[in-house]
């Protein structure tokens, strides 16, 4: 039986989109704008899409990085609760 290369991509890309819930983060949007992307610049949809879920995941990671550090650097800077 003779897999072809977008099938292994595919299962590659669905396979870590599906591997972990915090993988799910930014992937899927970052999937279908790739996707299109993709398909618009030579037909290469699943190829962009795998690539789109990469960059959307590293995006949301760092976007949650720095929501943390907001929040961290908020909480530091108020003032104690009176009891």
């Amino acid at each position: 039986m003779k897999v072809s290369i977008k099938t292994a991509l595919v299962a590659a890309g669905l396979s870590m989109a599906l591997a972990t819930t915090a993988n799910a983060a930014g992937c899927l949007k970052g999937a279908v704008v790739g996707g299109v992307a993709g398909h618009f610049a030579g037909h290469h949809a699943v190829i962009g899409a795998v690539g789109g879920c990469v960059v959307g995941h590293h995006l949301a990671k760092e976007k949650a990085k720095a929501q943390a550090a907001q929040a961290r650097a908020d909480h530091a800077g108020a003032a104690p609760a009176i009891n």
